[in-house]
């Protein structure tokens, strides 16, 4: 029989697909008390021997491979199964190195190396997804693996050092797996946690770097941005930390972001540069930094000023952009003021045909309503006067003209019909009767489609004959 030392714990060492370098845990189930010895019979020591002192990692994983499945009740199957999660590291074989991180964590569900494992793996092949569903359930497989690995616990036979440090290089991989996932359906909050977290938990030059928690870095940002409301001064303080340190084109396109979230939020870019100085300073935005920076004017606020500003008697002569933009944003007591220049007044307008009947018209008239094919104002028609039959024992020329006043009517309604098919710019005349805000609608009554006038024929030209 050959005592076997079991090889608790693997030197750190440099990961594939940027996984942590790690100390590997301590196969404390499988590890006696005493000396952290097994009996092994001979035979099998000299297979295990083999396998686990070869060098080349390709080598290493097939050996220990053939050695578990000669031997699959090994009393050293979960130290061997770690060895084999190192071999597969280091040949740079992802697939084999889940498979193996599978088998661990039959065996041991709290070991913290083979969770990173799993989450970092399951989260870069979620990333490379395309449907929507798929992806979503990949990623919050992942995030399952990384909240285990937040929660397990240092096993017997480890020491506090040794699991601080395996700790400190899972960590970020956990956060930022939780933070990825999250991020993707939506769930704000706990992706700005996560991602905090995760900066929080590297020294500060590993968020400055591209290659390690940069990229993260404008993730925060970008969540911030997409937060429901947006939060764009965090938005913009985090986007200009991102590109203080990042190469281009990164740097500029992060940039354009970085500058909109704070123009968003401030209305302006004066004060901009106090953010790119403090960002590029600090991994958080410092205490006080945006209590001078004073929001855009709101809407109403802006309408507000326009108002008092304009005299009233030039009021109605507002565009109709204008007019509805007051309408839809103004406070109330500003949108009734300028409503009441214009209610009960009778204008001539045109736009496009929406939707059409033979007694209302709904017409898009401002810009942006003609542009999206949406209406912005309803136009109640005046319905034609009754023609009156004629009364009995009326003459022939009475009977002719009833006639001739029922076919023109009936032009008219035809030339009516042409004129106001959807589609067709139409001109209107109406009397401004109400409106509603949102979506803006503006009705008017007695409206009147305005046909255009025929152009009259030319009189034929006669020429006279020369003379001979």
């Amino acid at each position: 029989m050959k005592k076997v030392v079991l090889a608790s714990l693997l030197a750190c060492v440099a990961m594939a697909w940027g996984l942590p370098s790690a100390v590997a845990q301590a196969d404390a189930a499988a590890a006696p008390a005493a000396g952290g010895q097994v009996q092994m019979p001979a035979d099998e020591y000299a297979v295990y021997n083999n396998a686990i002192t070869q060098t080349d990692p390709k080598a290493k994983a097939a050996a220990i491979e053939a050695y578990l499945a000669k031997y699959p009740q090994s009393a050293v199957k979960l130290d061997v199964l770690v060895q084999l999660m190192d071999a597969y590291q280091h040949a740079g074989d992802a697939a084999k190195l889940l498979e193996s991180a599978d088998q661990v964590l039959q065996l041991d569900p709290n070991n913290l190396r083979a969770l990173t494992f799993e989450a970092a793996l399951r989260k870069g092949n979620a990333d490379s997804l395309t449907d929507a569903t798929a992806k979503q359930a990949a990623l919050d497989a992942a995030s399952g693996y990384a909240q285990k690995g937040l929660a397990a616990t240092k096993p017997a036979g480890m020491s506090d050092a040794d699991f601080k440090a395996l700790q400190a290089a899972a960590l970020p991989f956990f956060y930022s797996t939780i933070a990825a996932a999250a991020l993707n359906k939506n769930d704000s909050a706990t992706a700005i946690d996560n991602y905090k977290k995760e900066l929080a938990s590297v020294p500060v030059a590993d968020t400055q770097n591209p290659a390690k928690q940069l990229q993260d870095t404008y993730y925060l940002a970008f969540t911030y941005y997409k937060s429901t409301p947006p939060d764009y001064l965090d938005c913009a303080f985090y986007m200009s930390r991102f590109v203080a340190f990042a190469p281009e084109p990164y740097k500029s396109q992060g940039a354009i972001t970085a500058k909109y979230c704070y123009n968003k939020y401030h209305g302006g870019p004066d004060g901009y540069d106090a953010i790119v100085n403090a960002a590029t300073a600090n991994l958080n935005p410092p205490a006080g930094l945006f209590d001078s920076i004073k929001p855009a004017p709101t809407p109403a606020e802006q309408i507000h000023t326009i108002i008092t500003s304009t005299p009233e008697a030039e009021l109605p002569s507002l565009a109709i952009a204008d007019k509805e933009m007051i309408f839809q944003y103004g406070s109330p007591e500003d949108a009734a003021k300028v409503w009441n220049t214009i209610k009960g007044k009778s204008v001539q307008l045109s736009g496009t045909v929406i939707a059409s009947t033979p007694t209302q018209l709904q017409v898009a008239v401002e810009q942006g309503a003609i542009q999206s094919k949406t209406a912005d104002f309803t136009v109640n028609l005046t319905p034609p006067e009754d023609i009156p039959e004629p009364k009995a024992g009326a003459t022939p020329a009475q009977k002719l003209a009833y006639k001739k006043k029922v076919a023109a009517a009936q032009k008219q309604a035809d030339a009516v019909t042409a004129a106001t098919a959807v589609g067709q710019t139409v001109t209107f005349s109406g009397t401004y009767d109400s409106f509603t805000p949102n979506p803006i609608m503006i009705t008017m009554s007695d409206g009147e489609v305005i046909l255009p006038e025929a152009t009259p024929a030319k009189a034929p030209v006669h020429h006279t004959p020369a003379k001979k």
